[in-house]
């Protein structure tokens, strides 16, 4: 598998490529509309077929690309069915979402957003804003609930190998990649704390918005179309 971590240094957002060596068939998760024309080069320069878009959530801190790169590749874009109405497809839990010989396993985890949803690829696992690097998603907003979202993160993601390496949609503090087994000794938000522990202690951040979130949240609800950037317009 070819594997890419990319970085939006504005909203501090990952995007990951996955690709088929054997095919070039290539997926990526959570594009940022501004990165646009940096993945489409990383596709040309390795000869890749972008085939399949996947969002982890109806984003509220930047725009994203999925529908440029729709537009410009044929990509399907993949999300949740309680998320965007624009999507190709609405995948549920223990879904399966194939890219060449890839196999994407869908694990609903709710609670940050109530359409938040993971991926769980050979081993490594994308978590968007469910669960970050020593951190959690807010539950403030968008249908947010902190039970929820601890249920999710114990009951689904802290089920899995505890070798599985974490790959998180955000990170504020320099970190790449974690595991599973880490996040649950050292993730200082979830590791020795109940679900009502955590409940109040998500209820106490009186967190600000969002910077982007009246812009981001109707243009991801459309695939992220409120404009291009300039060498992509037509």
């Amino acid at each position: 598998m070819l594997f890419r971590q990319l970085f939006d240094a504005e909203t501090s957002t990952y995007t990951y490529l996955l690709a088929d060596a054997a095919t070039g068939t290539a997926a990526l998760i959570d594009p940022v509309l501004e990165q646009v024309e940096r993945d489409l080069k990383l596709l040309r320069e390795r000869g890749l077929t972008l085939s399949v878009v996947l969002e982890t959530h109806i984003h509220a801190d930047h725009v994203t690309g999925a529908g440029v790169l729709r537009e410009h590749t044929g990509a399907a874009v993949v999300a949740s069915p309680r998320g965007a109405p624009c999507v190709d497809r609405m995948v549920r839990h223990g879904d399966l979402v194939r890219v060449g010989g890839l196999e994407l396993h869908v694990l609903e985890t709710p609670g940050h957003t109530d359409d938040s949803l993971s991926f769980l690829c050979d081993g490594r696992l994308f978590t968007g804003d469910a669960l970050l690097i020593r951190g959690t998603g807010r539950t403030d907003f968008q249908n947010g609930d902190p039970g929820q979202l601890y249920d999710a993160i114990t009951r689904v993601l802290f089920r899995l190998p505890e070798d599985t390496e974490v790959y998180p949609g955000h990170d504020y503090a320099g970190h790449t990649v974690s595991t599973v087994g880490e996040e649950k000794r050292h993730n200082p938000r979830l590791a020795g704390r109940s679900r009502e522990d955590f409940i109040f202690l998500m209820q106490g951040l009186r967190l600000p918005p969002p910077r982007k979130l009246d812009v981001a949240v109707p243009a991801n609800r459309a695939c992220g179309h409120t404009r291009l950037p300039r060498s992509l317009q037509a």
